[in-house]
């Protein structure tokens, strides 16, 4: 691989850019494919098939030639609005996933770096904290605090923003009452029946890492979905 190539597959990558890398496995030829981007003639017969590979995330050989697709995706902005003991089996879980967390509560003693190690916090309310973050339809959004002063407002701006994924922990009542206040807020029925309350796949347990667990399983088949 030239030099020059490599030096900007690790500026892409520190910036967080989605990619691939397409090689002719034959001759040692590569490039750097980009979504609506022209390519190169070596390849431009593949077009399709790599747009393919690029798309749904995937890495391998296309079929019946030599050419080796390799995706780089962007990681997914997790919010987590409540610095609560669900929040630290959540990012255990995550750790290993292309998932980039950023945690938000206003309360300093719950939101520590003794307690989220090497995870971006925010120790400010939820409207505050949002003008920190840069965000889009590429990012989720879990809510813990059971505080509707914290979660609503994290709740209504990933709705005005069109998050892929918005989730929100509570019991049903909970849920009903969240409801309520979003439709007295100007939301529609099919925003509020998009955010997934109460959160989590149902597995039917009741600890912390096993609400957790059904968090992070529902969060990981939404980001596929989507």
């Amino acid at each position: 691989m030239q030099l020059i190539i490599l030096q900007e597959i690790i500026k892409k990558k520190a910036n967080k850019s989605e990619f691939a890398i397409i090689t002719n496995l034959e001759s040692g030829n590569s490039e750097i494919f980009e979504e609506d981007k022209p390519i190169g003639v070596d390849f431009k017969k593949y077009t399709d098939q790599i747009n393919y590979f690029y798309k749904n995330k995937k890495n391998g050989v296309i079929e019946n030639t030599n050419i080796f697709v390799e995706t780089y995706i962007r990681p997914i902005k997790v919010i987590i609005v409540g610095a609560v003991h669900i929040a630290q089996y959540l990012i255990n879980y995550a750790k290993s996933l292309n998932f980039e967390i950023t945690v938000i509560d206003p309360r300093g003693y719950f939101a520590t770096k003794q307690r989220f190690p090497e995870i971006t916090i925010i120790n400010k309310w939820t409207n505050e904290a949002f003008k920190e973050i840069k965000t889009d339809s590429n990012t989720a959004l879990i809510t813990l605090t059971h505080d509707s002063k914290i979660d609503d407002p994290a709740l209504q701006y990933a709705l005005k923003k069109k998050f892929y994924y918005i989730g929100a922990l509570g019991s049903k009542k909970t849920h009903i009452n969240r409801c309520d206040r979003l439709k007295e807020a100007g939301f529609s029925e099919n925003e509020i029946n998009s955010i997934h309350g109460p959160i989590g796949i149902k597995l039917g347990g009741k600890s912390a890492p096993e609400i957790a667990l059904s968090i992070i399983a529902q969060l990981v088949s939404e980001t596929y979905n989507k």
